[in-house]
């Protein structure tokens, strides 16, 4: 069975069979479960500690669950509640390992841990998200200046690899060595740079998963690989009307696959209290692919994971939202791109 199908097929699964599949050392089984509870275990967190530490205890909790799954019984509650338990013991340990004495509430069944939703995409969640592209920045900073161009060209630009090649003037075969030779880089780097722990627990299995550990530092990582594959779909987006007319973006996705990412080019700083959101329209209905907010050049990238993306969409576009995000595109669209352009 291909990675990708079991990656799949993990997603899917309840929480208390993938603790079992983590019992027989199924990696994809953590990964699953660490892109579905990541960022509420941060957010907890960051109400105690600051970013850079509330980190480590996310990696701390998973590689806990990886080693400590077989303690684990559904006859006593569900897996949400005993993950969040584990959090709350490495949150109070960090905290009396700084010697400030916390008087935490009595939580001995993590009743009050259950209680707490998971996070939207408010400010913890972006400083999450944050982290992780923090990461892919620095680690694509420090390939060769060779393989940074090609893969610059490629997923910055929104370029094929034949256009790589003809821009560099380069032979094709040259180009894909380079694209790869910085994507096995960034691989290391991202081990380094992101959430070592779970890396560490990935590279303890067997050789095969090496090649998996850009997982570990979340979407955009595997973004990076995703989208300058040779069999990937591009549709461009251009600028909405009442839009700079340099605005601009790419949907890329495939076709039976489970990724869509979107990347934005110059868009305008979103006002405060607003982010842009991306809309694919799939089925007769939108689909959210997350909110972002632009950098300084007026970049970002939305990176979505779902079965609903192995179909393509008859239509995208990247709206004006809330910060928090909407469920209906509602604000004025800014780049669009429709079946019949």
């Amino acid at each position: 069975m291909s990675t990708a199908r079991q990656e799949r097929e993990a997603a899917e699964r309840t929480d208390e069979e993938l603790v079992r599949e983590i019992v027989s050392r199924a990696p994809e089984a953590l990964t699953a479960l660490y892109a579905r509870y990541a960022p509420l275990v941060f957010h907890i967190a960051c109400q105690s500690l600051d970013t850079s530490n509330a980190e480590e205890i996310v990696q701390d909790v998973f590689l806990t669950i990886w080693q400590k799954a077989e303690t684990y019984d559904r006859q006593r509650g569900a897996f949400r509640p005993w993950m969040l338990q584990i959090a709350h013991y490495r949150i109070l340990n960090e905290l009396r390992s700084r010697s400030r004495r916390p008087q935490a509430l009595p939580d001995a069944d993590g009743t009050l841990l259950e209680s707490i939703p998971d996070p939207t995409n408010g400010p913890v969640e972006e400083a999450w998200q944050e982290y992780r592209r923090q990461a892919v920045r620095s680690a694509v900073q420090r390939l060769p200046s060779s393989q940074r161009q090609a893969l610059s060209l490629a997923f910055f630009e929104d370029l094929t690899h034949e256009q790589v090649a003809e821009t560099l003037r380069l032979p094709l075969g040259t180009v894909k060595t380079r694209i790869r030779g910085a994507l096995q880089k960034m691989r290391l780097a991202l081990v380094a740079l992101g959430v070592t722990a779970l890396a560490a627990v990935l590279l303890l299995g067997p050789g095969r998963w090496l090649q998996r550990t850009l997982l570990v530092s979340g979407l955009n990582g595997r973004a990076l690989a995703f989208v300058t594959e040779s069999d990937i779909t591009t549709l461009h987006l251009s600028a909405a009307p009442g839009a700079p007319s340099e605005s601009h973006g790419a949907y890329r996705g495939r076709p039976g696959g489970s990724l869509a990412v979107v990347a934005l080019h110059k868009l305008p700083a979103a006002a405060p209290g607003t982010a842009y959101q991306g809309w694919a329209l799939i089925g007769g209905r939108w689909i959210s692919l997350g909110t972002a907010r632009v950098d300084a050049a007026g970049n970002a990238m939305l990176v979505s994971e779902g079965s609903v993306f192995a179909t393509m969409p008859q239509a995208v576009q990247v709206t004006r939202e809330p910060s928090a995000g909407s469920v209906q595109p509602t604000g004025p669209a800014m780049i669009i791109w429709r079946a019949s352009d």
